[in-house]
């Protein structure tokens, strides 16, 4: 060791220390994993436990949850209100929850049949689903800031699907019994994909993957809800200027509309862009307003509520719709529809349309939910919240409408108002039901005008491509970090117990002879040979037989050959087959070259999948360890009996 600068030597068994290290104490026995279960665990029921089926304990869980005390916390788990009513601040938060959701309700109003429009179904059906949904969520929702209905991104993806099952007949000009027929048709298709949708969240559900969440960071959220604002946009452009065009469907449909923009515009309507215009010049400025003075104002400026009055009494005066032939609503019928299935027959043709929707739905409220629960600090319940827009669509679509989700506008306005809880969907749901039952005539006259939401980036392709590509872009982020993990070696910080890497001071322990590495990161499929080359170079484990292992410390250091490695796999948080087979081939080539392989901290999911992987016939259970202290101190007891007691202290 006179080659090592600083070396010092260990003392011998009846030596005193200078050293401040406690490697001179023993403070018990180091602890492998065998006998750590024999002192702390219960060895004898274990290998019971895993040896007992997974249906088994599944149909034992079950069993629990059929009691009394169980089916308690199963309604409790499953009915929100149940939890939260009866802790509920009325003083507090009653008027707050009013204020917010008789104005996110009258916000629904307009907004519910302007994404009708987009749906490709007749307005009414608009405020249909911005009744139920909503009804439906306040029972069964986590979130408390949340507000669901109509959002432009699903009515536009609808609107796609709905428009290449049934489409427009070429002809163009439609009976009044045609256009009936026609819209009962659509109807019904914007129906069967709620439905299926629904169907999926609650399959979803029943295979708990809530857990898909963690999935969908908040740049792909962000970029699909902004991203299809603009789809929304260019495809109300036609009706801004008011020039009749089919709607374009497929990749590229964004561009293809405005190339027919932009050739149809010498025939557009100048009285639909005058409405057009008008409404743009009082809604802007209002939405400025409000976001500008957020703080004084009690509640935001209700401009939609005012542009649609306007605009209704406007056409009403000027008869426009019989002298300048504008489009309007039209008549509104009272009450409800009656409840019917959809037709069955249509679910394996909506079936590649329900699934991108049912993610779409998840993506955006789930993280809308998380977003506020952040922010005003508690905790949702995704796999619940698959639950609730399940059933929310599943039995929303009984009453004619089309898809819906959390829609990050009224739920903002619903945060802004002063809103607390899902109470506030109550208030929203009363303003749609006066509209349903008394208030509908008047919106007879009301121009079929464009309503621009969020800004977008989900240009070229559709809503659901760009959903997708997003969620693939932002999981292939995370594989390529794996791919660029460094194994860390470890020293021993002088007068304590802890490991730090050597790299990050020169003043750490390290003992001749003692390789301790720390993998940080997941060892899969994708990182097995990342793994087997960072560990061949530390150990000096090369394709020809043992090398000269590396090290870490100063420049110039000559490392002697290892003996003892220990691998700390803390940092391991899973392991597949794949990579369970790479360690026991570092395993049998370790035993090969005389090198003593301890393994320490493993979690129990991967000790199991080591174990499967044939682990136990290369290495002894007396090589794994509870902590990287444990196997250290294992490892100083072997090389004392096997070479000559020194240490190295880099300084």
């Amino acid at each position: 060791m006179s080659g090592l600068r600083g070396a010092r030597t260990c003392p011998g068994p009846g030596e005193a220390s200078d050293l401040k290290s406690p490697l001179g104490a023993k403070f018990r026995e180091p602890l492998t994993e065998t006998r750590f279960q024999q002192l702390f665990g219960d060895a004898e029921q274990e290998p019971e436990l895993l040896a007992e089926p997974r249906w088994s304990r599944l149909w034992r869980r079950r069993a629990r949850a059929c009691s009394g005390p169980g089916a308690w916390r199963l309604l409790l788990a499953r009915l929100p209100p149940l939890r939260w009513l009866p802790h509920y601040r009325w003083r507090a938060w009653l008027l707050g929850d009013a204020v917010a959701g008789l104005t996110v309700g009258i916000v629904h109003v307009p907004q519910g049949m302007a994404f009708a429009l987009l749906t490709s179904v007749p307005p009414v059906f608009g405020l249909y689903t911005s009744f139920f949904p909503v009804l439906i969520y306040t029972l069964l929702g986590t979130g408390r800031h949340l507000s669901t209905g109509t959002f432009a991104v699903l009515s536009l993806m609808t609107g796609s699907a709905v428009e290449r099952l049934v489409p427009e007949p070429l002809s163009g000009n439609l009976s009044a019994v045609e256009r009936e027929q026609l819209d009962a048709q659509r109807v019904g298709a914007a129906a069967a994909v709620a439905f299926g949708s629904g169907a999926l969240m609650l399959g979803m559900f029943a295979l708990q993957l809530g857990v898909l969440a963690t999935f969908l960071s908040e740049p792909v959220v962000k970029a699909l809800t902004s991203g299809a604002a603009l789809h929304v946009l260019v495809s109300q452009l036609p009706s801004l200027l008011g020039v009749p065009l089919p709607r374009q469907i497929g990749c590229f449909a964004l561009f293809k509309t405005l190339a027919a923009v932009l050739t149809a515009l010498p025939r557009s309507s100048p009285a639909e862009l005058t409405i057009s215009a008008l409404s743009l010049a009082l809604l802007v400025p209002v939405k400025e307003l409000n976001a500008r003075f957020r703080d004084r104002l009690p509640t935001p400026i209700p401009g939609e509520v005012a542009m649609v009055l306007l605009a209704s009494v406007l056409c009403y005066a000027s008869s426009l719709d019989t002298r300048y032939n504008v489009q309007i609503v039209g008549l509104l019928p009272r009450g409800f529809p009656q409840p019917l299935l959809p037709s069955l027959a249509e679910l394996p043709r909506i079936l590649a349309d329900s699934l991108p929707m049912a993610l779409v739905t998840f993506a955006v409220s789930a993280s809308l939910a998380s977003i506020y629960a952040d922010k005003y600090s508690y905790t949702i319940d995704s796999n619940q919240e698959l639950l609730a827009h399940g059933v929310s669509n599943l039995v929303s679509s009984l009453f004619s409408c089309f898809p819906n989700s959390a829609t990050l506008a009224t739920t903002s306005l619903l945060v802004d108002a002063g809103g607390n809880t899902q109470l506030a969907g109550l208030f929203s749901c009363v303003v749609v039901l006066s509209v349903l039952l008394w208030l509908g005539p008047l919106f007879h006259y009301l121009p079929k005008a464009v309503w621009t939401v969020t800004w977008v980036a989900v240009v070229a392709l559709r809503v659901d491509l760009g959903l997708a590509v997003g969620v693939l872009f932002s999981l292939m982020t995370v594989v390529c970090r794996t791919q660029r993990v460094q194994c860390l070696a470890l020293g021993l910080a002088e007068g304590t117990e802890l490991y730090r890497p050597l790299r990050e001071s020169r003043k750490l322990l390290q003992v001749p002879g003692l390789c301790i590495l720390s993998y940080p990161a997941p060892l899969y499929f994708g990182t097995r040979g990342q793994f087997r080359r960072i560990l061949e170079w530390h150990l000096g484990l090369g394709e020809g037989g043992k090398e000269a292992p590396k090290t870490d410390g100063p420049p110039g250091a000559v490392a002697e050959p290892v003996r003892v490695a220990v691998l700390d796999c803390s940092g391991v948080t899973f392991a597949d087959a794949a990579g369970a087979r790479e360690v026991v081939q570092l395993a049998s080539r370790c035993r090969d070259a005389g090198i003593h392989l301890l393994l320490a901290q493993c979690n129990a999911s991967v000790r199991g999948t080591l174990t499967q992987a044939g682990l136990l016939d290369r290495v002894t259970p007396e090589q794994l360890f509870v902590s990287v202290q444990d196997a250290a101190a294992h490892a100083l007891e072997r090389l004392e009996l096997s070479g000559p007691k020194t240490c190295t202290v880099w300084v």
